[in-house]
């Protein structure tokens, strides 16, 4: 098995809707819809590797709130530890630096995408919770 790798996934929400970020044609993702995150480097915590990935990704400043979840994976080419956050708050518009597209998608809507493995956790564990809500 190869060595895990950690990383970080927002949960940034908006007028009841979630983003997601679509990956590049280079990605060996892609094509994949994803909630935008990114590597964890030597050193640096979950939140402020998220930080630092959304002001990247997506040039905004964030403020990263509570835990949500976590998924582990293995796929192919890469086994992840993937850890999600939900952002309290951001600062900026919102622009897709590092992916083709991006998307704000209803929780129930979610399982209209298609997402890497590690994702659908995080996808199953939003729908529960908005239907709760309802």
């Amino acid at each position: 098995m190869n060595l895990m790798i950690r990383v970080t996934a927002a949960i940034i929400e908006q007028d009841g809707k979630i983003l997601l970020a679509k990956r590049k044609k280079e990605d060996p993702l892609k094509g994949k819809w994803e909630f935008p995150g990114g590597k964890i480097e030597t050193n640096e915590s979950p939140e402020a590797c998220l930080k630092r990935e959304l002001q990247e990704e997506l040039g905004i400043d964030a403020v990263v709130g509570e835990f949500f979840c976590s998924s582990k994976y293995q796929y192919e080419h890469i086994a992840i530890e993937l850890l999600v956050f939900r952002i309290e708050s951001f600062a900026g518009e919102i622009k897709p630096n590092e992916h083709a597209d991006l998307a704000w998608v209803a929780p129930v809507e979610l399982n209209n995408y298609e997402l890497p493995a590690a994702d659908r956790p995080i996808v199953d564990e939003l729908i529960k919770l908005s239907r709760i809500k309802q």
